[in-house]
């Protein structure tokens, strides 16, 4: 009993298939975490432009 070669095909397009699923997975994980970074490092610039102004207000208001 022979196996067809179109089996072959279909069991490496399989697996070609779920290589590319977890390449894909993994760049975007990584996009997602530099993109979160951006977003956390804007956030902490604005909190210290927010300090330094809260600084210079008790300055001048003093």
């Amino acid at each position: 009993m022979t196996i067809p070669i179109w089996v072959y095909a279909v069991v490496v397009g399989i697996v070609v298939s779920a290589l590319m699923a977890l390449k894909t997975g993994r760049e975007e994980r990584l996009m997602e975490m530099e993109n979160i970074e951006q977003e956390g490092e804007i956030y902490m610039k604005r909190l210290e432009r927010e300090k330094e102004l809260k600084e210079e207000l008790k300055v001048t208001g003093e």
